[in-house]
């Protein structure tokens, strides 16, 4: 089974949502992808947390035997994030954020973290993004994940990680924003030309679309009773999608494909509940039978 790498950020969030608030509860782009994961492949870890980390928190990590060994523990205060949402779920108003140790994160990568198979860069600064990428050995796959404020502050660092990425995470609107293209398969496309070979746009509760050259795949979003929290859906989404890929070690467009209705399984469970909450009462047996009810909501006859 192939280990996956993954280098972003942990952090405490404050939620609210019309249906209720958390304060200071599990979060971070790196802690949601490693979760999610876990589920289907082994990862390591590599982030920052200040003196105030909850050790329970990260007892829980290990207990999913992700490896931290490459979790910094800094005297100062954990990144914080602040935020809330209307009934629009898919969209969060940040209302603050605190970077405190997660300001001075410099990842450095443990020897034995190196040569890792797959890598995830997640929702961090591009240029920190790069010094990664030359840290590493060989992968056999890199994802990366981005947002809006990097599209709008270090869009030349950007284009130089997708260059050298092969997917690319993205949700609709940072799409068009970043190849100023209305149109997502004219985006697609501009992605393609510098550099990246798979591009998934996720799209909130709608699903997620995965484009590679000349194929394009489309995962509907799962109608769900229950929806508490998006917060961590799309980094989720891309834990299962690269947990599932470590786990066959095939890079085919069948596995894509299969990868992709993973990620939003995952990411369908993820917003069930407040935080890591569903994750850590989620059973491998749920995870398959939701997989083979994505299968029939999106399954029909070839026959016209």
């Amino acid at each position: 089974m192939n280990r996956i790498l993954v280098v972003g950020s942990m952090g405490l969030d404050t939620v609210e949502t019309p249906f209720g608030q958390v304060q200071d509860v599990l979060g971070g782009s790196a802690t949601y992808f490693s979760v999610a994961a876990s589920f289907f492949s082994p990862v390591s870890l590599v982030a920052v947390v200040g003196s105030d980390f909850p050790e329970k928190e990260i007892a829980y990590l290990q207990s999913r035997k992700i490896d931290t060994r490459g979790l910094v523990i800094t005297p100062g205060k954990t990144f914080r994030w602040k935020g809330k949402y209307s009934y629009d779920l898919n969209t969060a108003q940040t209302l603050e954020t605190q970077l405190n140790v997660f300001a001075q994160f410099k990842p450095v990568l443990p020897p034995e973290y190196q040569a890792s198979p797959f890598v995830l860069l997640a929702n961090i600064d591009p240029e920190l993004q790069l010094e990664v990428l030359k840290q590493v050995k060989h992968p056999k796959f890199i994802a990366c994940d981005t947002m809006n404020y990097w599209i709008e502050k270090k869009v030349d660092a950007l284009k130089q990680v997708i260059a050298k990425v092969d997917l690319l995470f993205i949700n609709e609107a940072e799409i068009r924003q970043l190849t100023q293209e209305l149109n997502l398969v004219k985006a697609t496309k501009k992605i393609f030309s510098w550099g990246a070979k798979h591009v998934v746009v996720k799209q909130g509760e709608y699903g997620a679309l995965m484009f590679s050259q000349g194929a394009v795949f489309s995962a509907p979003g799962f109608p769900l009773e229950e929806v508490n929290d998006p917060t961590g859906a799309g980094d989720s989404f891309a834990g299962g999608f690269m947990g599932y890929l470590a786990k066959k070690g095939e890079l085919s467009e069948q596995c894509f494909r299969r990868a992709t209705i993973i990620g939003s399984v995952i990411a369908s469970f993820n917003v069930e509940d407040f935080s890591l909450n569903r994750f850590k009462r989620l059973r491998y047996e749920e995870i398959e039978r939701r997989f083979t009810e994505f299968k029939r909501l999106s399954h029909f006859e070839e026959t016209l």
